[in-house]
């Protein structure tokens, strides 16, 4: 009778700690954040897939695929699902709310209620979204352009940018947490300067959530009145001004580039770190870098806008002030290149999605500096040129730092390790994938082809030929994680608290943490990435923890 008891009080224990309801209205950083793994990784799949139906389309001239309307709304659902569905949330609401209480010692975030609020806004919108897609789509394009979207689309424009709206909330909420987190929550001795990098970089992103986030909001709330009340705001036949729209627009949307790239900024500076066994060359650089990035990033919202009709005085304060925001992103990556210099580098799995990053951030930074130049901006604008640019940044640096970082904190996340040869495989499959896919792109724009056109002259076929064949390398390399991760999680061998005997406060807790990350708030009476006294395992014995 008694055995039986404790069965069953066992039992009731298991279903409330591992139950669906358990997770449903879970309280737990670590749990919310798995949430959010499995939720922007379902968005990203139907982003991908509207991807590949994108690149089949464009594989011969002709639009022999899907018809015009349809291509419109294809390529409009794509950058809608993966810009705010996928690259604005992934890393900031998946590691960034993992890693963030247990990089600094904290029990938990600041708000968890609000932690668990933010991702059921975030599934409202998704379902919204999902609704929108299924029951006709849109095709202004994801910028919800004016007066098209507000005067011409006979598509789901309010109920998309209703979606748009809901989710913004998810952002401010999220950057929220982390800001009085980060400020309140520090252990002991955890001061600013022996933070680590990725939080400086989740603190940054933070900052830009809160400032721009209402500003987009406000933008599509004013498209929707507009549409449904045909009051005079962006329509000219109205009154008003569509160039208002793009400025609006543009004033969020600009920096939230910087909330898709900066968290990843910080995933890179941990794994270059550990990985060449060496403290960050010029750490409080780095750190301010980001802050700066976040500052300037709400001063070139108008480089967008050279061909829009501003004045020319205002394209060229624009063009000097596009420039000067390129000047904290090259002082990481020369820092991160001077941390390698003579480090004793270990080519795990997330060094090589480091390397890939360095190389696909190099390519999108620098090419980003064309289009800073009005001349060269006039002539490639609206072509494949900015495509190209766009995705070596915002898809290649954002994904490779996050994959990047969730192989690096896998075991941390799961207790177990990864297969570190097919890790490795994946790496470079995205890395050449991905360049066949998008560099070629980059002489498309140059020759003239325009984006957003479901047809093109026959001698641009050749080079879409080996975009659409780099889309299908780049879509295996992507799978691949998805495949070998799920398997560790059954069959991986069991991974040690530290298993790459890297530096943090999260190293220093079990794999996976328990509930309140820490059995005793930690006493930080060291400095960030004190690697020098850190003793090094050979690679074999980091490879499997």
């Amino acid at each position: 009778m008694a055995t039986a008891v404790v069965t069953a009080e066992r039992e009731n224990y298991l279903n409330k700690e591992y139950g669906v309801r358990s997770w449903l209205l879970t309280v737990d950083h670590k749990r919310i954040a798995l949430l959010y793994l499995v939720s922007v990784t379902f968005f990203f799949l139907i982003g991908g897939l509207f991807a590949l139906l994108i690149r089949l389309e464009l594989l011969t001239p002709a639009g022999d695929l899907v018809q015009a309307d349809t291509y419109n709304k294809l390529f409009t659902m794509h950058g809608m699902v993966m810009v705010f569905f996928f690259l604005i949330p992934v890393v900031p609401a998946v590691l960034g709310n993992f890693l963030v209480p247990l990089m600094i010692g904290a029990k938990d975030l600041a708000f968890p209620r609000i932690n668990l609020l933010s991702w059921y806004l975030y599934i409202i919108a998704g379902v919204l979204m999902l609704h929108c897609m299924l029951t006709g789509g849109v095709d202004t394009g994801w910028t919800f352009y004016t007066p098209f979207s507000t005067a011409f689309s006979n598509t789901k424009v309010v109920e998309a940018g209703i979606a748009v709206f809901i989710n913004g909330f998810s952002s401010i909420f999220t950057g929220l947490n982390f800001i009085v987190t980060i400020h309140r929550m520090r252990a002991p001795g955890m001061t600013w300067s022996r933070l680590p990098l990725f939080i400086w970089a989740q603190y940054a992103t933070s900052v830009i959530m809160i400032l721009g986030t209402p500003v987009v909001a406000v933008t599509i709330v004013l498209v929707a009145v507009e549409r449904l009340f045909h009051l005079g705001i962006f329509d000219p036949k109205l009154g008003g001004d569509p160039l208002l729209f793009q400025h609006l627009f543009w004033f969020y949307s600009h920096p939230a580039v910087y909330i898709m790239i900066l968290p990843s900024m910080g995933v890179i500076s941990e794994l270059i770190t550990c990985f060449s066994r060496k403290r960050i060359f010029g750490y409080s650089f780095v750190a301010l870098s980001s802050i700066g990035i976040a500052v300037l990033g709400f001063l070139v919202w108008a480089h967008h806008m050279f061909v829009a009709g501003i004045s020319l005085y205002a394209a060229l304060i624009f063009s000097a002030l596009s420039y000067l925001v390129g000047v904290p992103s090259a002082i990481k990556v020369f820092n991160w290149t001077a941390t390698l210099y003579r480090g004793s580098i270990t080519y795990s799995t997330p060094m090589l999605y480091a390397f890939g990053f360095l190389g696909l951030f190099t390519i999108g930074g620098l090419t980003g500096l064309f289009l800073a130049c009005l001349g060269v901006d006039v002539h490639v604008t609206d072509t494949y040129f900015v495509v190209a640019h766009f995705h070596y940044v915002m898809v290649g640096g954002v994904l490779m730092g996050y994959l990047g970082g969730i192989h690096f904190w896998w075991p941390k996340i799961t207790g177990r390790m990864y297969p570190e040869f097919w890790g490795r495989l994946s790496a470079l499959i995205v890395f050449v994938g991905f360049n066949l896919t998008f560099f070629p792109q980059f002489i498309l724009g140059y020759l003239g082809m325009p984006r957003r056109y479901y047809q093109y002259v026959p001698e641009y076929q050749v080079l879409n030929v080996l975009s659409t064949a780099g889309a299908t390398v780049l879509g295996v390399g992507y799978l691949m994680p998805m495949v070998y991760l799920l398997w560790s999680m059954r069959y991986g061998k069991p991974a040690s608290d530290n298993p790459w005997n890297a530096a943090g406060l999260e190293w220093m807790t079990s794999s996976p943490p328990p509930t309140f990350n820490f059995d005793e708030t930690p006493v930080v009476d060291f400095e960030a990435y004190d690697y020098e006294h850190i003793p090094e395992k050979h690679e074999e014995e980091v490879a499997v923890g």
